[in-house]
């Protein structure tokens, strides 16, 4: 699957999501959607910016847009991440790799002196018509959030 393109419709996509529901794209159209990419659950800053999302979730909601926040953990464990943080979105799992790839997120990185490949922490924006709007890679958590609340509000 190639990568998707600023400008360009996002492919439709289905993954497993937490609260037993299988989220896909196309059943999101007519809305906003902010797909935030994490590298792991229960993580210092993968929960700081899950708790970013949360604490701006109703002005999301206020401008129509839905959350989701995406990793390659298994669904119990997102489940556990998002009851533990109270998150008011779901997250998605993405074992496979398949919106990991579609979306270029997944990096060398170095932990512990071994490199191994770990999703980049990465924003998307999409419009209610399914197209890719703005996207903040290599982000940095503090500020991050609002950043891409103004960027929504714009649509």
């Amino acid at each position: 699957m190639s990568r998707i393109a600023l400008g360009k419709t996002v492919p439709d996509f289905s993954l497993p999501a937490t609260g037993g529901r299988e989220i896909s794209l196309k059943s999101l159209r007519g809305s906003p959607v902010v797909l935030y990419f994490y590298p792991k659950d229960h993580t210092a800053g993968c929960t700081a910016e899950g708790c970013d999302f949360r604490d701006h979730s109703a002005a999301f909601r206020k401008a129509g847009v839905t959350i989701l926040g995406v990793s390659r953990d298994t669904i119990a464990s997102h489940e556990k991440f998002r009851a533990r943080h109270e998150f008011p979105f779901d997250l998605v799992a993405d074992g496979d790799e398949i919106l990991c790839r579609m979306f270029d997120v997944i990096r060398p990185k170095t932990m512990y002196g071994r490199k191994v490949r770990g999703i980049e922490r990465s924003t998307f924006l999409i419009d209610g018509r399914g197209v890719l709007r703005n996207e903040w890679r290599k982000v940095r958590v503090p500020g991050h959030v609002e950043e891409v609340l103004a960027a929504a509000r714009m649509l």
